[in-house]
């Protein structure tokens, strides 16, 4: 893959001013279930984490 390919596969930002209310309601509501997605795996991720402190601690 050269330079021109890597620049073109670039994602295109996204025009929100010709969306429609319902498609930017949509996409908000996508967007807020994925942010509770990835608290929940950031939770995960301290209590393991916490777990491992606890572990090698003593």
């Amino acid at each position: 893959m050269d330079w021109d390919e890597a620049e073109s596969r670039k994602p295109q930002p996204v025009k929100f001013d010709v969306m429609s209310i319902e498609d930017l309601e949509a996409r908000i509501e996508l967007l807020e279930n994925e942010i509770v997605a990835i608290r929940a795996v950031i939770k995960q991720k301290q209590a393991a984490r916490g777990a491992a402190d606890t572990f090698f601690k003593k």
